[in-house]
């Protein structure tokens, strides 16, 4: 059982859905982003954890999701693109950059770049206007995203307290079932959250060292 209660955790209850990691069944992936686009918030797998994720133009399926993460209002979420082309459409991407990201999505890496007017400003870093974002190699995610046709507002599943993420959707479904609307099994998932690289200077920084080999970033 959860201790992580939306306000009225008695008329909640999370979908359950197995999907298979390389064939997704068509139905179950619309009826996913059916889930995202009536305001839920969904656990699913990714290239490197299991993630939590909502709709990124709803605001209330974020502050569940930051509940739920037990972070403030303020904390930086990431944007989920299903190609480079979407994750052009909502950062400002120059030749350099382009190169850089060309070369190394899809993957597990979370890259930090401005964010244009796509982004709506609550989710824009409060002094750089810096936005997180990334392209999973995931079929799951890359259905997800197509069926739903914008990108996902995602955070890494680790609970408060805990320093590593939930790998097993079984038990993702028995500590938040009364929290999330979906949790989507697509098999166990890894500890080691995504690489990020902060592009937004002439270097590229190394925020986070994770599954992401950051030999291509350092000079």
């Amino acid at each position: 059982m959860s201790d992580f209660h939306n306000d009225n955790p008695a008329a909640r209850m999370a979908q359950y859905f197995n999907i298979h990691p390389d064939n997704p069944q068509h139905r179950l992936i619309q009826q996913s982003a059916a889930i995202l686009r009536g305001g839920g918030v969904i656990v699913y797998p990714t290239d490197s954890c299991y993630a939590l994720g909502c709709r990124i133009g709803d605001k209330e399926a974020a502050l569940r999701l930051l509940r739920i993460r037990g972070l403030d209002a303020g904390h930086d979420l990431t944007l989920v693109c299903r190609d480079l082309s979407e994750l052009g459409r909502y950062a400002q991407v120059d030749n350099s950059q382009f190169r850089l990201l060309k070369a190394h999505t899809p993957g597990p890496y979370t890259f930090i770049l401005q964010g244009t007017r796509e982004v709506p400003r609550r989710l824009l870093h409060k002094r750089h206007d810096t936005i997180g974002l990334r392209v999973p190699e995931h079929a799951i995610v890359a259905a997800l995203l197509a069926e739903l046709d914008e990108p996902i507002l995602s955070s890494t599943l680790m609970l408060p307290g805990e320093d590593v993420p939930l790998s097993e959707a079984w038990e993702i479904r028995e500590r938040l079932e009364h929290a999330v609307d979906l949790v989507i099994d697509g098999g166990s998932c890894g500890l080691t959250p995504t690489t990020v690289v902060d592009l937004t200077a002439d270097i590229p920084n190394i925020v986070r060292r994770g599954k992401g080999p950051v030999e291509p970033f350092v000079s």
